[in-house]
């Protein structure tokens, strides 16, 4: 049995494992959920009293690689998650290192090697002598504009995809992750790979899985999709959230794997949140669509007769991961420049002040937009004001008196081609303040002209597996791969929702 912190562990004992960071040992223990998350996590679980093998880290979401094609925009050696390096391993590579605590990360974004590049300067600086590997072949770019002219489609809205990205990456699986471990690095470090394979990678490598062995990769992959989010599985985001205790010190997740697959989670010693059946049924869902047919790209699961047990008040047993053959193609996400952004925001107080903030909003947009014809500027491409605290989001649905509030935060959305237009309207937000309604004033931080930041599109394909090419780099030296098993005829992904475009930082 392994144990894994935000992250997995073969073996008998512990290791945690995170999206953020995790650790993987015989009991594996989950220490982040996402770029951003906690930096107490990774403190926690590797020196939080309990042996851990792995430590993992999930950073990447869509978003997370929508905002790392930015920053490689800006300053090309960027695009990797940087806390990993800054934050994260500056705290504890030395522990990791000491206790023989393998890494494993997809903070590469779009960048890994520089990420690994940082990861070694830090090593040497701290003195350490570390072994870093890196999964490459993620990175599809270079395909684009054959793609786009063979007519490859977006999987949701039908679009063509564009010949140019500023992303364009496959949702890689385990088995390059695997290799490295086998050939002794200390921390792999990967680009966009499917959440659960920094998980998963370690299980095959510490159990020895077959490539085949669908329901072990299914029960591998499942205890990587649990424990991925950090403390969602520790009573995080909890639909009974009053009953969990102690937010400040909740504890990361920790997955104790079996060698069958099956595996019991929980979380450091002397932490908040809870372990609960509720809590892990609640993440097993998070994110899957169809539960009987979960697409990864190592296996096919099928969730459904999933055992899901309250063992003690530390401890919850999942078993029953079932697993069939995974999709002939990977999953493509990429990214294209689709204009750029701004949004204003200022508080509006007193009597009316729903109806005052409406009136704001359309004051700012009649006059930006006299500021555009007099200039010979396009109109916006998108508009979208919200009176936050009347209940906007929840449109028809918003309870009678909802817009009775006395104390509202006015937020305007502008899209446009052109970047001097919303520079135009980022001048025209903090005038409100002084020019109509009274009780207007800007909301703290908030306060100044709002930045104009690029707005990213992102396109979804799939592309057939040989035209992707994994690599595994130690150290400098290129590792061979397994060879994939045959797989049956092609599965077609299922439709998903169309994302929205994302305003980068």
């Amino acid at each position: 049995m392994k144990t894994i912190a935000n992250g997995i562990n073969p073996g008998q004992q512990p290791v945690g494992a995170s999206r953020a960071g995790g650790a993987l040992r015989t009991l594996p223990r989950s220490a982040s959920g996402f770029w951003g998350d906690s930096s107490v996590a990774a403190g926690q679980l590797v020196r939080g009293g309990a042996p851990i093998d792995y430590l993992v880290f999930d950073y990447l979401a869509e978003t997370t690689m929508a905002v790392l094609a930015g920053a490689r925009l800006r300053k090309p050696e960027m695009g990797w998650a940087t806390d990993f390096v800054e934050v994260a391993m500056r705290d504890v590579l030395a522990d990791c290192v000491a206790r023989r605590i393998r890494v494993v990360s997809n903070a590469g974004g779009v960048q890994p090697e520089a990420c690994a590049d940082a990861l070694r300067a830090l090593a040497r600086a701290q003195g350490i002598d570390v072994r870093v590997a890196v999964v490459l072949g993620d990175d599809v770019s270079a395909q684009m504009p054959a793609l786009n002219a063979a007519g490859v489609e977006d999987i949701t809205t039908g679009e063509r995809v564009p010949a140019r990205a500023l992303s364009a990456n496959a949702y890689l699986g385990a088995q390059g992750i695997r290799a490295a471990l086998a050939a002794g690095a200390d921390v792999v470090v990967t680009g966009r790979c499917v959440d659960s394979a920094v998980t998963l990678g370690p299980l095959l490598h510490e159990f020895g899985w077959a490539a085949d062995d669908w329901d072990r990769l299914a029960g591998g992959s499942l205890a990587g999709h649990i424990i991925e989010c950090g403390c969602q599985a520790t009573g995080g985001l909890h639909t009974d959230w009053q009953a969990i205790p102690d937010w400040p010190t909740i504890g990361y997740p920790i997955v104790e794997v079996a060698e069958d697959g099956s595996f019991a989670l929980g979380k450091p010693p002397n932490t908040g949140g809870a372990v609960l059946r509720a809590a892990v049924a609640e993440q097993l869902l998070y994110e899957i669509g169809d539960p009987a047919a979960y697409l990864l790209p190592d296996v096919r699961c099928d969730f459904t007769q999933v055992r899901i047990e309250q063992v003690d008040a530390q401890t919850v047993r999942v078993s029953g991961a079932r697993g069939g053959p995974p999709p002939t193609g990977y999953k493509v996400s990429a990214t294209v420049l689709d204009g750029w952004r701004c949004a204003g925001a200022m508080v509006i107080v007193g009597r009316e002040a729903p109806a005052k903030a409406r009136r704001t909003a359309e004051a700012i947009l009649a006059r930006t937009r006299s500021l555009f014809q007099a200039r010979g500027l396009a109109d916006y491409t998108a508009t979208y004001v919200e009176v936050l605290g009347t209940e906007s989001i929840y449109g028809p649905h918003a309870r009678p008196g909802a817009a009775d509030a006395r104390e509202v935060l006015m937020r305007v959305v502008v899209d446009h081609a052109d970047r001097k237009a919303l520079e135009l309207f980022a001048r025209e937000i903090a005038p409100a303040g002084t020019s109509w309604s009274p009780g207007t004033t800007a909301p703290g931080s908030m306060a100044g002209r709002p930045p104009v930041v690029p707005l990213i599109k992102p396109f979804a394909f799939v592309l057939p597996r040989e035209a992707v090419a994994v690599r595994v780099r130690l150290e400098g030296d290129e590792l061979p791969l397994a060879a994939a098993p045959a797989l049956p005829a092609p599965t077609a992904v299922p439709p998903v929702p169309p994302p929205e475009a994302v305003a980068l930082p």
